[in-house]
């Protein structure tokens, strides 16, 4: 039987007692249907240790943790996905699956085409809801480090964030492909559009920031598909597939 994985913001050590967030205790117990002495494996910042329950009470479940079972080590390459916000379940599935497939750093970016108009509440409540989609996926994937969740952008600013590294603009006009590129040297910034892509505007822009056209083969994906699809091949090519 799988153990169950949980994530907390909480500093950890053998020895030590912890009481978990709400989120979680609630899944545990409520949905789980978990005990007091039963067995979880807790993690944060690249550490993972055993744990065991204790009883569920009105602040929350308390853990005992137990021994450091996994050290995760850092990324064999930094990947930065700059990414326009699409509808709903679309944006929730690119960002699971970008955490599945090993993204470091994800920002969400504000551009010409997007149709979600986020005022500062509705930022903050969606910021959330992503934040938790990245945790479950870390829980399920077997992450210990979490990639970092950026607040959306606009992308004349985003785009200003890559620094180093190569960036490449995800666009299916592109004259080059992944094979076309040296091997990174540590990072590698990607940047893909909402539905309707990014404007004529938008990617010269990206381009005047040292953004490559890059096309992923000879089919026109959908937003949600092609960054997973591009993350993949880089592991693939330059990342941590091959270990």
């Amino acid at each position: 039987m799988r153990i169950q994985r949980v994530y907390t913001e909480q500093p950890l050590e053998s020895g030590a007692e912890i009481i978990l967030e709400e989120d979680s205790s609630h899944h545990l117990y409520h949905v789980l249907r978990m005990q007091a002495g039963d067995s979880v494996n807790i993690f944060n910042d690249g550490d993972e240790y055993t744990a065991t329950l204790g009883p569920f009470g009105k602040n929350g479940t308390t853990a005992v943790l137990r021994k450091l079972v996994f050290e995760e080590p850092e990324p064999t390459l930094e990947i930065h996905l700059l990414i326009g916000i699409s509808r709903g379940e679309r944006m929730d599935f690119a960002l699971q699956k970008a955490t599945e497939l090993g993204a470091t750093r994800i920002t969400p970016v504000f551009t010409k085409r997007c149709v979600v108009k986020l005022n500062e509440k509705k930022q903050a409540s969606r910021l959330a809801h992503w934040s938790k989609i990245i945790i479950n996926a870390c829980e399920q994937s077997g992450r210990c480090r979490l990639p970092q969740l950026d607040a959306p952008l606009e992308v004349g600013n985003a785009v200003l964030t890559h620094n180093s590294g190569t960036a490449l603009l995800l666009d299916h006009r592109g004259n080059k492909t992944l094979k076309d590129l040296k091997k990174p040297k540590g990072k590698v910034t990607i940047l893909v559009g909402p539905e309707g892509g990014l404007s004529s505007e938008e990617r010269k822009l990206a381009k005047a920031q040292g953004f490559t056209g890059i096309r992923l083969g000879p089919r026109v994906m959908r937003t949600e598909t092609a960054p997973l699809a591009a993350i993949a091949a880089i592991q693939t090519l330059w990342g941590d597939f091959a270990d």
